[in-house]
């Protein structure tokens, strides 16, 4: 539509240059802060208008060339040219402005963002699979940068090398089988030593289907599972298989079982040095009470069940805690428990029935905790726990709750920080201390 040269002042979460004409925001895709760029305006809006690069006139410093082939293509990844210590800083922005102008309450104490490996990182992730009628072949990657359509993607950096690997025999696997056009996806879930990748078939699987898929495995040392429908029908296609993935905590001596349709953190790297500060902010005493809100298999339960005096593990899915106490009765923790509840639908009455929690960690998803800070602030003073640790996939819903139990319960923001548990994404994962 036009042409300009504009001066890029920020970056948004979706990796778009922030510029302004005449006082208008102009989104630019592919630009980066501090850079000088010819754009051309695609999309029009009242507010804003959205631009793409056609040259840059002046290269920002932290400009960096993207070590995948198909970035900008795939919409796994859209920061890859910009360098990861800059990511951090962008999102630690992100975080600062989010509670600030949702929230209106600013941080006594800025955290240091926690690092972790910027490759090879995501344990699990959800592959798409694509028949392509007109080319007659099947694609296996992630969708094309906002679009329906599959990537045509052979390598993937973000993955671990031994699952990046099975991208393309992949495509040859499910040209293989009887009904190439009814596999719609493929879950891969990484364990300690195990390799787990769950198979949606919308047709049912036939005996040679199954050789083909025995073959596969054996060939790449991998594990398939099988999905027909639901989650409810996910099971091993060897039986000895179910109880095969694993996840380490090595800093408390804990190994925690999961299935692969189970909520696990993407980075496990990153999830250690996540669970160690979240336990060294709340700065458990061997005489607190804790309750962990959203508590999944117990990734934080049982860690701070080796330094509390009882802690209380809820979470939505019987599935999770029941394996969540399994896990704490192998290794014979014995203060520590776990009740099914959805906290999304909670109330001050329910919290008072639980008696009184010395701390709190909250680690909700995307949605994150409303009800439970509505529940907490219309408690009296004496009722609330002295400290809250609050783990957040999501910096809106963290300033939205942030802005409750500030303003609302009479907490003190003490300190947050980012987690950048998926370098070169938009994701912001974060960490809130309040106190009261």
């Amino acid at each position: 539509m036009t042409s300009d040269v504009l001066q890029v002042d920020a970056l948004d979460l979706e990796a778009r240059g922030v510029a302004r004409r005449e006082g208008k925001v102009v989104f630019i895709e592919g630009a980066l802060p501090t850079e000088r760029v010819s754009v051309h305006t695609f999309r029009r809006k009242p507010s804003y208008e959205v631009a793409r690069v056609e040259q840059i006139h002046r290269s920002a410093a932290q400009r960096v060339t993207p070590r995948c082939p198909h970035f900008g293509v795939c919409g796994g990844c859209l920061m890859q040219h910009l360098e990861p210590s800059a990511q951090v800083a962008i999102k630690q922005r992100a975080l600062e402005d989010g509670l600030s102008h949702l929230a209106n309450v600013k941080p006594a104490r800025m955290l240091a963002p926690l690092h972790g490996p910027y490759w090879g990182y995501r344990y699990r992730a959800r592959l798409a699979v694509r028949w392509v009628a007109k080319k007659g072949t099947i694609l296996v990657g992630f969708h094309e940068r906002k679009s329906s359509f599959v990537a045509d993607i052979r390598t993937c950096h973000v993955l671990p090398a031994h699952v990046a690997a099975l991208l393309v025999p992949l495509r040859g696997l499910i040209m293989s089988l009887s009904a190439p056009d009814r596999f719609p996806q493929i879950e891969v879930s990484v364990g300690e030593a195990v390799t787990a990748l769950v198979l949606r078939h919308l047709m049912p699987l036939t005996e040679d289907d199954l050789v083909h898929l025995r073959h596969f495995a054996q060939e790449h040392d991998i594990q398939w599972w099988l999905q027909s429908k639901g989650p409810d029908t996910v099971h091993a296609l060897e039986p000895e298989h179910e109880t095969a993935l694993t996840y380490t905590l090595p800093e408390f001596g804990l190994t925690m079982p999961f299935r692969p349709t189970d909520f696990t953190q993407v980075n496990h790297q990153i999830n250690r040095v996540l669970v160690s500060r979240a336990l060294s902010l709340l700065e458990p005493a061997p005489t607190d009470r804790i309750a962990d809100m959203f508590c999944g298999l117990g990734n934080f339960t049982l860690p701070l069940a080796t330094k509390c005096r009882e802690v209380v593990g809820l979470e939505g899915s019987p599935a999770l805690t029941q394996r969540a106490q399994t896990a704490a009765n192998t290794y014979g923790l014995k203060h520590v428990s776990f009740s099914t509840l959805n906290l999304f639908e909670v109330s001050a009455q329910w919290l008072q029935s639980l008696g009184y929690f010395d701390r709190m960690l909250i680690d909700p998803p995307r949605e994150g905790a409303l009800a439970l800070a509505q529940a907490l602030v219309q408690t009296t003073p004496e009722q609330r726990p002295r400290r809250i640790v609050y783990v957040s996939c999501n910096p809106a819903t963290l300033a939205r709750d942030a802005a409750i139990l500030v303003h609302e319960g009479g907490y003190q923001l003490s300190s947050a920080g980012v987690v950048n548990m998926f370098p070169h994404t938009g994701h912001v994962e974060s960490i809130a201390v309040f106190d009261i």
